[in-house]
């Protein structure tokens, strides 16, 4: 079973080949075409200070090695994070603020790092200045490296500090007037009732109200704050999968069938033919297996469950020296012979563990003795006992061990010398159903031995099966065949005469690596930005999965969302305004009751409304319609409303005004908590959308 496991392995670890080769790939594109090679001294700018390229790539490279993110989102959050600092930065410099080093002591004593570590911490458990100026002095002895490493971390921490100074001090500025106040309780409790006739934009059909491109391209230059965007280009790609033919299959298969008949080998020292044995004769299984095969022999034993699920069965139930196969399975073909069967080799237990002051899965917390420890188990196996069938709910409830409590304390497939000796004794020496407690370093055990499994070794010949020279030609025939007609033809008709699949517009943007279909193609993005590559260009990328034929379709330096990204959002919006104007027409008539009469809409009433909540029961929200039917008075009529389900006439037949409070300190207090939680982000935007930040990164990278 190893062996099949193994095939999964290899696998995993083929991915991160192809990965590695990817990096170097773009690493030695970053220095070809050039931003850094060409000179580029910075990545951009923030109010013309500007980010060195070396220094950045830097910080990129340390957020990656420390896990904090990878390739483009690591470079986005550098990014991110040097505009931050520097816009910041500015703003303390302007109000002259600092931190004192009784301040940064502050700093450090609420942060959990130093906090809740017993290295500095009194015998109370409170953090302990005198072990901490003790860790500085050690810290300084430790060299420069040292040193200076820790020099850094108190900077970050400093600038952590002023940081929560400043958006503190922003918030603690920020306060609701009484009239806020006031205002917000009544948007949020007064209601209204009205009447209304509502003819849906659903009853014009969609091809009525088409939506050009010059439509939406003017809708988004009206409203270009709300669809404002960094550069992106529109891609379309067809992808021509490296993968082995039948025929690459069925040699793999049959060379691997030749294994399980004997063979006649020339001995080059007898000078005679000599007689091998096959597969399922060989008395030197482990020899046979490691010569043949592209994974090595295993010797473990396995239980049914272990076992590929396809194949359980088959492979379970086999007799000693009975052959299986062969079969296919993770891309290898394998033959599987029995070579021996277990009772018992297995074991499925369940455990509640009960740990005591000092013993190695002791928590901090844990101030329990070793008797009130044994005398807690003894306990608990009484009531286990009594009741086997709770045990699972014991275990969640008492059981310290928190990779198995959750799961009524089960642990499956135990092998011999898994668990420590004591614990390990009493499941394979106990039969299925015993109950017991057992002492180990980790504390006292409550043990159900639940079941004893039988278990197989296996030996596995596995052959990869790889796609041939042969057919990696003919695919590479396929893909530049389409490469060089897509010149000259449509792109989707092409890939359909192929049958080659497709992935349609996509919008891209700088620092995208993954793309639909083909996964993380961070070299493509590249190219689709280069400044070399024009709309209707057409490029082969070539990797060990295959080829990707991509076409450059539009680049966008406007600022805004490209029509291809804003068509989702902008087209429904324009699509309603176009079917008011069609449904508006046949809405005439000064009453609801002509209106209804006109179009053969019913007069419905929607009851107690808020500003709040405006809902329209069976419609859905509605603010517009609702706004409007506050501002009027009871009994008059509206003129024709265009709202966001349909064009509406609405008559108000009563609105009911909160009552007057006492006092408004709870909206208050409210709706201070609410502008103050969005402070800092409407701080960074505001600061950002005054700030002159050019962002040379496409350049460099």
């Amino acid at each position: 079973m190893a062996v099949l496991s193994k095939i999964r392995q290899k696998s995993v670890l083929l991915i991160a080949v192809v990965g590695i080769a990817l990096l170097a790939f773009v690493v030695g594109d970053l220095v070809r075409g050039g931003g850094i090679g060409k000179g580029s001294r910075n990545v951009g700018s923030i109010n013309g200070v500007e980010i060195n390229t070396q220094e950045f790539m830097q910080k990129v490279a340390q957020a990656e090695q420390g896990g904090q993110a990878m390739g483009a989102q690591a470079n986005n959050m550098v990014w991110n994070n040097e505009v931050n600092s520097v816009l910041l930065g500015t703003e303390f410099e302007k109000i002259g603020l600092r931190i004192g080093k009784d301040q940064l002591v502050n700093v450090i004593k609420q942060n959990p790092n130093f906090a809740n570590n017993p290295q500095f911490q009194n015998q109370l458990g409170k953090f302990d200045i005198n072990k901490f100026n003790e860790f500085i002095v050690t810290m300084k002895k430790g060299g420069a490296e040292q040193w200076n490493a820790w020099l850094d971390y108190e900077k970050q921490l400093e600038k952590f500090a002023i940081e929560q100074m400043y958006f503190s001090m922003i918030r603690a500025g920020m306060n609701t007037t009484t009239a806020e106040a006031k205002n917000s309780y009544y948007v949020e409790n007064s209601k209204v009732t009205f009447d209304y006739v509502s003819v849906a934009y659903s009853t014009i059909n969609d091809d009525q109200v088409k939506v050009t491109d010059a439509e939406i391209e003017s809708y988004l230059k009206k409203n270009e704050k709300k669809y404002k965007s960094e550069p992106t280009r529109d891609i379309e790609y067809v992808y021509v999968s490296s993968v082995p033919s039948e025929k690459d299959k069925n040699e793999v298969k049959e060379n691997i069938s030749e294994l399980l008949q004997s063979s006649i080998v020339y001995n080059e020292t007898t000078k005679k033919n000599d007689t091998v044995s096959g597969f399922k004769n060989t008395n030197n299984l482990k020899e046979f297996v490691n010569l043949n095969s592209d994974v090595k022999y295993d010797s473990l034993f396995y239980s049914k469950s272990d076992l590929p699920l396809e194949y359980q069965e088959e492979l379970f139930n086999l007799q000693p020296g009975e052959v299986f196969g062969p079969y296919l399975f993770n891309d290898h073909y394998c033959l599987t012979r029995l070579v021996d069967r277990k009772a018992g080799e297995k074991v499925k237990a369940a455990h509640i563990l009960i740990p005591f002051a000092g013993a190695a899965s002791a928590t901090p917390g844990v101030t329990r003795t070793k008797e009130e420890a044994k005398a807690k188990a003894d306990d608990l196996l009484k009531q286990a006992m009594a009741n086997p069938a709770q045990f699972g709910m014991l275990a969640a409830q008492n059981s310290e061990d928190p990779g198995s409590k959750n799961n009524g304390g089960e642990y499956d497939n135990i092998a011999k010398g898994q668990m420590v000796k004591p614990f390990d004794d009493f499941i394979f020496n106990n039969a299925s159903g015993k109950l017991g407690v057992v002492e180990t370093d980790f504390g006292f055990h409550i043990i159900k031995v639940m079941e004893k499994k039988d278990a197989i070794r296996l030996a596995t010949i596995a052959r990869k099966v790889e796609t041939s020279e042969a057919t990696a030609d003919e695919i590479y025939t396929n893909a530049t065949k389409f490469e060089q007609e897509a010149a000259t033809k449509d792109f989707e008709a092409l890939a359909k005469e192929m049958n080659l699949p497709i992935q349609p517009s996509t919008t891209v943007r700088p620092f995208d690596e993954q793309l639909p279909l083909v996964g993380k193609q961070r070299n493509i993005v590249i190219w689709a930005f280069n400044k070399e590559t024009k709309p209707g260009d057409i490029k082969k990328f070539d990797n060990a999965d295959g080829h990707v034929i991509v076409k450059l379709k539009s680049a966008n330096q406007t600022g805004l969302l490209s029509i291809s990204e804003a068509r989702s959002t902008v087209e429904p919006i324009l699509m309603n305004e176009k079917k008011a104007a069609l449904i508006r027409p046949k809405m005439e008539g000064k009453t609801l009751a002509e209106v209804s009469a006109k179009t053969g809409a019913t007069v419905t009433t929607a009851a107690d409304v808020s500003r709040q909540n405006p809902l329209i029961i069976n419609v859905g929200p509605e603010p517009k319609v609702v706004g409007n039917a506050f501002s009027l008075k009871p009994e008059a009529t509206s003129a024709l409303i265009d709202g966001a389900k349909g064009v509406y006439i609405i008559q108000t037949k009563a609105i009911s005004q909160a009552p007057e409070l006492p006092n408004y300190n709870t909206y208050k207090s409210k709706t201070n908590s609410v502008i103050r939680s969005s402070a800092q982000s409407k701080v960074m935007e505001a600061l950002k959308n005054n700030a002159k930040i050019k962002d040379h990164r496409i350049d460099v990278m």
